[in-house]
């Protein structure tokens, strides 16, 4: 799918919206899918107040895929609504979500 081009390009930084529910995130979906070609991509989930089940599961396939394809996938933050939401759907692994920060 697509080339080697974009393994000599810089990592992506993709910021997460703070309503990260599916049913508006058609550009969400684009951003990860033009990541995929990506040597690295930076995920900054700090700013999600709602996020919904499929969204999780958008990104629990996107790290797989990009991991599958060699690239890197990290983590700049992650807010607790995502890290409580994970935890629940028990993919806190799968996303390699950094851990928790105490308030």
């Amino acid at each position: 799918m697509g080339s080697k081009r974009g393994r000599n390009e810089k990592a992506v930084e993709i910021g997460l919206p703070a309503d990260c529910r599916m049913a508006a995130q058609t550009a969400l979906l684009a951003e990860l899918l033009g990541a995929l070609d990506a040597p690295a991509t930076q995920i900054d989930g700090s700013a999600v107040e709602r996020v919904d089940t499929a969204a999780l599961q958008l990104l629990t396939l996107f790290r797989r895929e990009a991991l599958s394809r060699g690239c890197a996938v990290s983590w700049r933050d992650a807010s607790g609504t995502l890290c409580e939401a994970a935890d629940t759907l028990g993919l806190v692994k799968a996303l390699d979500l950094p851990a928790a920060v105490p308030a």
